[in-house]
């Protein structure tokens, strides 16, 4: 990767040759317009280069830092394969939700069914729908301190400040839940003078997004920080039967508060709170693909969290610094929908009109005590810094599942998890560092339903990371890391599964990986390279069985599951007025279980390629655009079937003048209106042919263009 140091034609051609050798041997096809598109973003490149040749002054990047770490960690200098989503990105207009920028990560992928793109996979990790069964993720999502990962609906890009995605297991900071991944949402703090800004969007299908915030001090010992954003949209689904565009909707109301207060010179507290209230529809599935639907009792998803933060970092011991993190958080999930999507004009005579619900009641709370090491407290001759703590995690989930406004399912799921960590990093000479984490983790899980199951088992489990970082030069640094991460077994829900199959048991993954981080250019271009290597044994994955002319979905354990694969980033500030960023991710994943109809093929969600390009321009005078570009190769919809998706690639454009403190942007998204597959299943739902298993597919948003004017002070 030395050729990204040398701005020329030689080396652009290079690159590209590079990424399809490395498909090639993944043996991955080549989509059609994946050359046309690698080819125009070189071509952006070598014009953005001259002038950036001819120009008296380097205008270098802003300096990155990774909070989602064990010690805090700048990018460039963080000891894994991290995405850090600045807030230059995530406040482009048309831009509110976590599920709009983490896919424009290597790698990472979302699944919906729902109002919104809700389920994270990281490196073909990760689940992908939630019905009767309690889930217990494989990525971890984080926001400003509360653990969202069983409500993401709610992980909305609210005043965000900057998004981390770091991959592979992260057991040492995050134990069972992210042993696919972490991501990490960060808001902005409040500051000790006063600024804020407010923004509204209007656009398409009446969408409506208006938003502020404001912070400042309060004395010179306290600051605060307010925000707040109302989203509403119609959606892009035309209800023929009801005559209605507005069942599969947007209402989203969301408000936040931070406080920083100096307590005395030693300690510093900082406290949050979170609300959300989102009434969003859901009516989204055909029987004929598209995106007119007949259903007669349109679906909702709903969720209203309240959540409380609270941290303190206390500096009166010379010989390390305390930090307690506290966060509770309680919220009311209901997801229904129209079972058959059509309606009694439609079905045949004596047919059930169906519908299904499911309400949820969640608590959770967390308890983090971290000693970090001083320079006076540094081990084996000051050669060694450390850290570790105490973790508790506690979570209550309580489900009354209704079919055709009927009672007919109830469970209750309680988990108590206790943990110990520590690591220790360790400067072998003046450039080589030599890392180890580990983390000791005790699971008790309750779980009880109406079928008179009833469980109470007590898991150990550990996982950990040793690494070796090399600074070679003060603009380069290599690693090497072997980590192990951990998921609890669970439980399938569903009654018409025999006893041996209600259960399923943990899982392990290793992880090695090797990589480059550099800074070119006189500090203008920043990239990352990764190749990794994963194992997952006792995988857990989507099996499929039939009961009685029913298929259903539950959990079950594979063998063996294996990835491996690439990621590739890199931002360059080119000149004061062009700003590029690119991002390829490829990945080969594969699962073992002898017998099963999955054996020997991918992983469900996991795309062979995914790539990201874009370019920001000032042109003076106040004028600025944007252009961006995303695409992915298909993906299997499930472990338990062979039905895909299709490739594609979306461009997004933005024109816009800003004047003082004011600004106006004209944007557009999916520009060539291709049809986007964000959620797939297979099997009988046509009333007129019930026992033949079909594709049916879940569209993501066609064409849009939209209008957003922000105010800052």
């Amino acid at each position: 990767m030395q050729c990204l140091s040398l701005p020329s034609p030689a080396c652009s051609r290079r690159y590209p040759v590079f990424v399809f050798t490395f498909m090639r041997r993944l043996n991955m096809p080549h989509p059609p317009f994946l050359p046309s598109v690698i080819s125009s973003a070189v071509a952006l490149g070598l014009v953005s280069i001259a002038p950036s040749l001819l120009a008296d002054e380097i205008y270098t990047l802003e300096t990155t830092t990774v909070a989602a770490s064990s010690e805090q960690a700048l990018l460039q200098e963080s000891v894994a394969s991290v995405s850090v989503i600045e807030e230059e990105r995530l406040s482009q207009p048309g831009t509110t939700h976590l599920e709009e920028v983490v896919s424009q990560t290597p790698n990472v992928n979302l699944s919906a069914g729902a109002s919104r793109g809700k389920y994270y996979q990281i490196r073909g990790i990760g689940e992908r729908s939630q019905f009767t069964d309690t889930v217990n993720p494989s990525v971890a999502v984080v926001m400003d301190g509360i653990d969202m990962s069983a409500m993401t609906m709610g992980a909305t890009l609210l005043d965000a400040k900057q998004v981390e995605v770091l991959r592979g297991p992260q057991g040492s900071l995050q134990g069972a839940s992210a042993i696919g991944g972490l991501i990490n949402v960060r808001a902005n703090e409040p500051t000790d003078y006063v600024t804020g800004d407010l923004e509204l969007t209007v656009a398409q299908y009446n969408t409506q997004n208006l938003s502020g915030a404001i912070g400042g001090p309060i004395s010179d010992k306290v600051s605060y920080r307010f925000a707040a954003q109302r989203n509403s949209s119609d959606g892009f689904i035309k209800n023929d039967y009801l005559n209605r565009d507005d069942t599969n909707n947007i209402d989203e109301t969301l408000l936040r508060t931070k406080f920083h207060i100096a307590a005395s010179d030693n300690l510093d507290l900082d406290l949050s709170a979170f609300y959300a209230n989102i009434d969003n529809g859901y009516d989204a599935f055909t029987l004929d693909q598209t995106r007119h639907t007949i259903s007669d009792q349109p679906g909702h998803d709903r969720q209203e969290t309240l959540a409380l933060v609270g941290k303190s970092s206390w500096y009166g011991n010379r010989h390390f610094i305390q930090e307690t993190a506290l966060s509770i958080s309680k919220s009311n999930l209901e997801y229904g929908y129209d079972v058959d999507w059509t309606n009694p004009d439609f079905q045949p005579v004596g047919a059930k009109n169906r519908t299904d619900n499911y309400s949820r009641d969640e608590k959770s709370a967390t308890l983090d005590l971290r000693f970090i090491s001083s320079e006076e407290s540094r081990l084996f001759n000051d050669s060694t810094g450390w850290s570790g703590g105490l973790y508790y995690f506690y979570r209550n989930s309580d489900l009354i599942r209704d079919y055709t406004g009927e009672p007919v399912f109830t469970s209750e799921y309680e988990t108590d998890r206790y943990a110990g960590y520590g690591e220790l990093s360790t400067d072998l000479t003046d450039k080589l560092t030599w890392i180890n984490g580990v983390r000791l983790e005790q699971d008790t899980t309750l779980y009880s339903d109406n079928t008179g199951e009833y469980s109470k088992p007590t898991e150990y489990l550990w996982g950990g990371r040793t690494a070796l970082e090399y600074q070679t030069s003060d603009s380069q640094m290599l690693y090497g890391l072997i980590a192990r991460g951990y998921k609890v077994g669970g439980y399938n829900a569903n009654i018409k599964l025999p006893n041996e199959l209600r259960k399923y048991d943990s899982e392990t993954l290793w992880n090695f990986e090797l990589g480059a981080k550099h800074r070119l250019l006189e500090d203008t271009l920043h990239t990352q390279l990764a190749v990794f290597v994963q194992q997952r044994d006792d995988a857990q994955v989507n099996a499929t069985r039939t009961e009685q002319g029913v298929a259903f979905d539950y959990t079950d354990n594979a063998n063996k599951a294996y990835s491996y694969g690439l990621e590739a980033q890199a931002q360059w500030q080119a000149t004061h007025a062009v700003r590029l960023h690119a991002s390829v991710g490829l990945l080969k994943t594969e699962l073992k279980e002898p017998g099963a109809s999955f054996d020997g093929r991918g992983a469900a969600h996991s795309p062979e390629y995914q790539f990201a390009l874009g370019a920001s321009f000032d042109h003076g005078k106040g004028w600025f655009s944007g252009l961006d570009i995303e695409g992915k190769d298909r993906f299997y919809f499930s472990d338990s079937y062979d039905s895909t998706t299709q490739a594609y690639a979306l461009v997004n454009a933005r024109f816009g003048y800003q004047q003082d403190n004011w600004s106006v942007t004209l944007w557009g998204k999916n520009l060539t209106d291709q049809d986007i597959i964000v959620r797939g299943f297979n099997f009988p739902n046509n009333p007129y042919t019930p026992t033949v298993a079909e594709d049916y597919v879940q569209f993501g948003a066609p064409r849009m263009f939209g209008i957003t004017t922000k105010y800052s002070f």
